[in-house]
């Protein structure tokens, strides 16, 4: 038997061999090689790195990008707090054997990675210019993101595929290249020869910019703006002329709500990728509740800014308790500040689906979710009124009041508009924001001083917080650490974030116990790759330690 499968090898191997110069061709094209790089069409890879800015679901990554990691991190700004109490998050902590805020390292690695560099080698051999310049912005938002995450990450190694250990490099260099990538991105977008598409564009793009270059340009414009002011606490900020540049750039960028950029879900069927993260559907949201901080600040319940003035976007943005009015958690104490026995009060804030149960993590029996928490609720990636609050603070630290004060009344005017022509689903009819109620709010001098004279940075940054509040966890998450949380406002005396209370430390502790005292300033490297093979590398930079999530990024440094 073995002689008769050996026979029967062998004369097999002579007919391929004899064979050999008229078949192997037909046998490549049967048997392709599996290490050999497929080419594909770019116009298909593109829509799955779109994807990967909120959490899509695709060959590309699953659950890669912002949405995944807000959860975690909008804990540190309290944007929202987990029903339970002493939450590792709330109290400003973080993971090493855990995936957990790793989202954006996937993303910018896996998810966007390799199919971003595809589509710049693939699109520059193929003359598709406006093709190259959407994927070096998209790399270009990447190194920027990740960096303001993490830290020091990798970047002049990032895809070597040869290598399985690679070096970290620095934040300074991080913001070189984003810049580099941005001008890059610019260049590409302003070519109309070779074999630029818009209308293959537009198919590519359809659940982000519609395949605007306009747009695309903004929001590259958007993303230098960000690099320059995300520096606005350093020495160089101005010596610099950082703050001229953030002007400059953020007044190329979204000037206008049409201008804003968003990403856009089909909602096409009940599957994960048709729909919002944060949409009852893919039900990821539903433990969490809104923070005191920002109830405070929209109610007028902060006893330093805002005092006493009822914001009429509330009802866009929050979520009321059974009294229908607006209140919050402390993300380190959860639910049990509204418990009383095993019963809740009526102060309790619904969850985001609009569930009025302390212990929810699905919607209500008709569903009234609203703004960005919709299966089909726009999630913005970069607005206009973001970019005048860049502006106002830009501006404002120039001593430019005159410019500072403008752009502030425009920031907030711009959110208003923004959520009346787009989230106005299952508001009720009777808090439908008016015209006169914008008005109204707009010429307190409680929220808009009477003369730029009166301005101070705590006006801009507070309103910036409440225009992000949802969506912008990431910027807002910068901004604040570059005030280190608890900062003064030179002009008042008062912090900057007015009335922001981190997890106390006494007389309880309440801030987790590895942080040794110190804020929470980074995430950790993503445990499922560097902490399984880069441990000389994470050594390197201290990144087994137990408090290295409260060492300060570069970007916050003086």
């Amino acid at each position: 038997m073995q002689n008769n499968i050996l026979k029967s090898f062998l004369f097999f191997g002579c007919i391929c061999l004899l064979g050999i110069t008229s078949c192997d061709k037909r046998i490549e094209d049967a048997y392709l090689n599996p290490n050999a790089t497929v080419q594909v069409p770019i116009e298909t890879l593109l829509p799955g790195v779109i994807g990967g800015f909120t959490a899509f679901n695709s060959a590309a990554g699953t659950n890669y990008g912002v949405q995944q990691d807000d959860i975690l991190l909008g804990r540190y700004i309290q944007y929202w707090g987990s029903t339970a109490n002493g939450e590792n998050y709330g109290s400003m902590g973080g993971t090493i054997n855990s995936d957990n805020t790793g989202a954006i390292w996937a993303a910018v690695y896996y998810g966007h990675g390799q199919n971003v560099n595809r589509i710049i080698e693939w699109g520059t051999q193929q003359e598709k210019w406006d093709f190259v310049g959407v994927a070096q912005a998209v790399r270009a938002w990447d190194w920027l993101e990740l960096t303001n995450q993490y830290g020091e990450a990798i970047l002049k190694e990032a895809f070597n595929t040869s290598q399985q250990q690679f070096n970290y490099d620095t934040q300074p260099e991080f913001y070189d290249s984003c810049r580099a990538y941005c001008y890059r991105a610019l260049a590409n977008l302003s070519r109309t020869d070779g074999n630029v598409n818009p209308t293959n564009l537009a198919q590519s793009d359809a659940y982000f910019n519609g395949g605007s270059i306009d747009k695309w340009k903004k929001f590259v414009y958007g993303i230098l703006a960000r690099s320059y002011n995300n520096l606005s606490s350093k020495g160089i900020y101005l010596t610099n002329g950082y703050a001229d540049s953030a002007i400059k750039y953020a007044a190329l960028s979204c000037s206008s709500n049409a201008d804003n950029i968003m990403a856009t879900f089909s909602v096409a069927n009940t599957s994960n990728g048709f729909n919002s993260y944060f949409g009852p559907t893919r039900s990821n949201i539903g433990t969490i509740r809104q923070g005191a901080y920002i109830a405070d600040l929209m109610s007028g319940a902060n006893d330093t800014i805002f005092t006493g003035v009822s914001d009429p976007r509330c009802w866009y943005m929050l979520s009321e308790n059974k009294n229908n009015t607006f209140k919050g958690v402390y993300p380190w104490l959860g639910m049990t500040q509204y418990l009383s026995g095993s019963t809740p009060t009526n102060d309790y804030p619904k969850n985001f689906w609009r569930n009025p149960t302390v212990n929810a993590t699905t919607g209500g029996s008709v569903d009234s979710t609203r703004y960005v928490y919709r299966n089909a609720g726009p999630w913005p990636m970069m607005t206009a009124s973001e970019m005048q609050f860049t502006i106002a603070e830009a501006a404002f630290k120039k001593g430019d009041k005159a410019t500072a004060y403008a752009a502030y009344i425009n920031g907030i005017s711009l959110n208003f508009d923004m959520l009346t022509t787009t989230y106005q689903t299952n508001v009720p009819a009777s808090k439908l924001i008016t015209p006169l109620m914008k008005t109204t709010y707009m010429t307190d001098p409680a929220i808009v001083p009477l003369t730029s004279a009166g301005l101070t940075l705590s006006h801009i940054m507070c309103q910036k917080y409440i225009a992000l509040f949802g969506w912008g966890t990431h910027q807002t998450w910068t901004d604040m650490r570059k005030y280190h949380y608890i900062d003064k406002d030179n002009t008042t005396g008062h912090q900057v974030y007015a009335g922001f209370l981190p997890p106390p430390t006494s007389p309880i502790n309440y801030l987790i116990s590895t942080n040794n005292g110190k804020y929470v300033y980074r995430c950790r490297p993503r445990y499922n790759s560097e902490y399984l093979y880069n441990i000389p590398e994470l050594t390197r930079i201290g990144a087994l330690n137990n408090d290295y999530n409260t060492y300060e990024c570069w970007f916050s440094q003086p």
